[in-house]
């Protein structure tokens, strides 16, 4: 079996182990990966660094779509929007708002 192939079983897998829909997994999957990135890493979403991680998880992905598939560019688009659309929002937002010292409350 190639490895393509490997990884597609392993996300059918995963799929039908949650019962979510392909589009509803790669939501999860991007904010996922954003977030372990930010933790492991230590840089703030606004560097950009944890979002760059989420682009190159979702080409990677869409790298072994096509080696499976061959190019389907309405699931690729799809795909692409999915999963990089709320880490997007969320990495914008932190660096164009970060939050100062007095924005919190700690009352």
């Amino acid at each position: 079996m190639s490895l393509p192939a490997r990884y597609h079983a392993w996300i059918d897998w995963i799929g039908d182990g949650t019962g979510l829909p392909d589009t509803i997994l790669h939501i999860h999957a991007g904010l996922a990966v954003l977030l372990v990135v930010r933790l492991v890493s230590g840089r703030s979403l606004g560097t950009f660094i944890p979002l760059a991680a989420v682009v190159i998880a979702e080409g990677a992905n869409e790298l072994m779509d096509y080696l499976l598939y061959g190019m389907r560019w309405e699931d690729t688009l799809g795909d692409l929007a999915n999963t990089l659309f709320w880490p997007l929002v969320i990495s914008l937002g932190v660096r164009l708002r970060p939050m100062t010292v007095g924005d919190r409350n700690l009352n």
